[in-house]
C-alpha cells in the first residue's frame, strides 16, 4: 500500500470513528422526555410507559418532565429549542404537530422543520361523551335537544383537538353550544361527570373509568369502524353523522439534528418496546393499541395531516381561548 492509500484510509477511517464511537456509547447519561400536557392525562400515561420500558431496554434513566400549557406547544417549543443530541425526546401528538400551526399563528417552531421524527406510537380516533344526565340515549337524540335549546348547552376540552372537534360537530350538526376549555383532560372530566359541561370529545382512555359506571355515556365514536373494546357504540355514520371521522395520534421525536445512528438506535427501540407484552397490556388498559412506524411514515403521516387539520380549523373558526 502506498503512501497515498494509506493517508487516504486513515482519514476515512478518523471521519467514520466518531459516528461509530457515538453509536456504540448512546446513550451514556440520562434522557430527558418532555411531556407536553399535566400528569394524569393520557399522553402523561404513555409517555411514562414507554419511557419505563425504553430506559430498560437504553440501560439509561429516562426522566419524564410535563411542561403543559398552550395544548402542547410551550413544550414542544422547549423541545424544539434543545439540543439534537439525542438526550431530550419529545411525546408529540396531533394537537402539537398537525393542528397547532393553524391555531398558532406565531407558533415558535415548524412540526416538520424543528424535529426529527422517531416513530409513531398510536392512531386512535375519539369518542363522543355526554354527562348521564343528558336526555338523549343517541347522536339523533342528542342533536335534537341540543337544536332545542340554543346555546344552552356546553363541551369541555383538555386539548386543541377536542376544541377543533366540538367546533366542526357544531357546524356538522347545525347546532350552538358554549365552549370551556380546560389545562388538560383530568379536570374537564371532572366537570363533565360533576354536569358543568354536558359533552366532551376525546379519547376512550380519557373516559374509561366512568364509562362502565354510566357516569358518562358514549354515543358515537368519530372512525370508519367500531372499537372493539365498545362495540355496542356506533360509529359517527351508523349514529346520523356521516362524514364525521376523526383521529389523533401520539408520537415520539427529538429535536432536529439528531444524527442517523442515534435516529436508527431509537427508532428501533421503540419498536422493540411496543412489541412487548408489558407496553401492549399497558396500553390495552387504556383502551390504545401501540402502532409504530419508520421516521419516514411518520413524516408522510404529518404532511397528510396538517392540510388536514388546517381546512378543519379554518372550516370551525377555531381560536385559541
Amino acid at each position: 500500500m502506498n503512501r497515498f492509500t494509506a493517508g487516504a484510509l486513515a482519514l476515512l477511517l478518523g471521519l467514520c470513528a466518531p459516528a461509530a464511537l457515538q453509536a456504540q456509547s448512546y446513550p451514556s447519561k440520562p434522557i430527558r422526555l418532555i411531556v407536553p400536557f399535566p400528569p394524569g392525562g393520557p399522553t402523561d400515561i404513555f409517555g411514562r410507559v414507554l419511557g419505563q420500558k425504553m430506559s430498560l431496554q437504553l440501560g439509561q434513566p429516562i426522566l419524564v418532565e410535563n411542561r403543559g400549557g398552550a395544548g402542547g406547544t410551550i413544550g414542544a417549543e422547549v423541545a424544539a429549542k434543545s439540543p439534537g443530541d439525542g438526550y431530550t425526546l419529545f411525546f408529540g401528538t396531533s394537537g402539537t404537530h398537525a393542528s397547532a400551526p393553524a391555531l398558532y399563528p406565531k407558533l415558535g417552531y415548524d412540526p416538520i422543520k424543528s424535529f426529527t421524527a422517531i416513530s409513531l406510537l398510536i392512531n386512535a380516533p375519539i369518542l363522543i361523551v355526554t354527562n348521564a344526565s343528558v336526555p338523549a340515549a343517541s347522536l339523533k337524540e342528542l342533536i335534537a335537544f341540543a337544536k332545542s335549546k340554543p346555546g344552552q348547552l356546553s363541551y369541555g376540552s383538555g386539548n386543541l383537538a377536542g376544541n377543533i372537534i366540538g367546533e366542526m360537530f357544531k357546524i356538522q350538526a347545525g347546532i350552538d353550544m358554549v365552549h370551556v376549555p380546560y389545562k388538560g383532560a383530568a379536570p374537564a372530566v371532572t366537570d363533565l361527570i360533576a354536569g358543568r359541561v354536558q359533552m366532551m370529545f376525546d379519547l376512550h382512555t380519557t373516559f374509561q373509568a366512568f364509562l362502565a359506571s354510566g357516569k358518562a355515556r358514549p354515543l358515537a365514536v368519530t372512525a370508519l369502524k367500531r372499537l372493539a373494546r365498545l362495540p355496542e357504540v356506533p360509529t359517527s355514520a351508523e349514529a346520523g353523522l356521516p362524514g364525521f371521522e376523526f383521529s389523533v395520534w401520539f408520537a415520539l421525536f427529538a429535536p432536529s439534528g439528531v444524527p442517523s445512528d442515534v435516529l436508527q438506535h431509537l427508532n428501533a427501540e421503540v419498536q422493540k418496546a411496543l412489541a412487548t407484552k408489558e407496553v401492549k397490556d399497558a396500553f390495552a388498559n387504556q383502551g390504545m393499541e401501540p402502532a409504530g412506524s419508520t421516521p419516514e411514515q411518520l413524516v408522510a403521516l404529518m404532511a397528510e395531516d396538517i392540510p388536514k387539520w388546517t381546512r378543519a380549523v379554518q372550516a370551525s373558526g377555531a381560536k385559541v381561548d
